[in-house]
């Protein structure tokens, strides 16, 4: 080492233990988020399974399609983190505002006709040759739980705004009062508990979407009314769609899309391919699946963090920042 390293040395350490403090203050509550989302799903599954073997197969199914469409939204509604993190980092907050609203009209543009394509889900699963049984009650599962999609990527928008202005706290907060709330409401609309409809396996899907409406809901009253998010006055305008923006957004967030559907596509083709087996096979595989994606959400949500800690640096023109992330 030169003398200018040796000198340097203490700095940079320095520098490495605050952002490692930093990016796990970040990371957790993002991580925890993660894990309460993949959480309700996990819910429904273990209700459903009350229901037999033949429902956790249809869940399997069902969780196939939806997961290719959600995540075709879900890169591009997560490229709100690095394009408002780059802005806060730069203190624009009119750009760090527009940055949420794009994300937001992003959710509503594209889940309007992946969530109407979601209702021929039986019909899909039958062209692709799985049990008529199984995809039949997989079409009534998606017929509530597509409705779950556009405000689920809001929530995702408006999660990833808190984040990227460093308080993703009110989002985990949400999120974990959710979950009991979730699988309650799934609990009674499944078998007709507490004077409620007896919905079968689609009251668990509808469960979920009503759940995920009402998180949307206070997710944007949290931006729009809590310290220190009001400041940024995050509706204001709303009618006015940002298309320069929405293009940046898109060019950030499709190859985003493009990687998460890679990934997940090789999970669909495995499920798929267990449907050809037996019900059996589709729904051990469908339990196997949702274990993984419990462990996996940890570092997803560190990645999350990490993205906006780079956000952050290259909004304020840290390039050394940039690269020691």
């Amino acid at each position: 080492m030169t003398p200018t390293d040796i000198a340097l040395a203490p700095t940079v350490h320095g520098y490495w233990r605050q952002e490692t403090v930093e990016t796990i203050k970040l990371a957790l509550p993002m991580a925890f988020t993660q894990l309460g989302q993949i959480a309700m799903l996990t819910t429904d599954l273990i209700l459903i399974g009350q229901l037999g073997g033949e429902a956790v197969a249809a869940v399997a199914l069902a969780h196939t399609l939806f997961f290719i469409s959600y995540v075709l939204g879900l890169g591009v509604v997560s490229a709100v983190a690095p394009l408002t993190a780059q802005a806060y980092g730069a203190r624009n907050p009119r750009m760090t505002r527009r940055s949420l609203r794009v994300g937001l009209w992003a959710a509503l543009l594209i889940g309007a006709p992946l969530t109407a394509a979601l209702h021929w889900g039986e019909a899909m699963l039958l062209a692709l040759g799985q049990p008529p049984q199984a995809a039949t009650q997989a079409g009534l599962y998606l017929a509530g739980l597509a409705w779950s999609l556009a405000p689920g990527w809001a929530f995702v928008a408006l999660r990833s705004f808190m984040g990227a202005v460093n308080r993703p706290a009110p989002g985990l907060w949400i999120m974990l009062t959710a979950i009991p709330i979730n699988g309650a409401l799934a609990y009674a609309l499944i078998h007709g508990a507490f004077e409620a409809p007896q919905l079968g396996i689609y009251g668990a899907g509808i469960a979920t979407a009503i759940v995920n409406v009402v998180m949307c809901g206070f997710g944007i009253w949290a931006a729009y009314a809590m310290h220190p998010f009001k400041k940024y006055n995050v509706m204001g305008r709303f009618w006015r769609l940002d298309w320069p923006l929405m293009r940046k957004l898109l060019a950030v967030g499709v190859p985003i899309s493009g990687a998460f559907l890679l990934e997940y596509g090789v999970f669909a083709a495995s499920s798929l391919l267990m449907g050809y087996i037996s019900i059996t096979a589709l729904a051990a595989h469908q339990i196997a699946l949702q274990v993984a994606s419990i462990i996996f959400m940890i570092p997803f949500g560190i990645g999350q963090a990490a993205t906006v800690r780079v956000g952050h640096a290259a909004g304020r023109g840290d390039p050394a920042g940039q690269a020691l992330r």
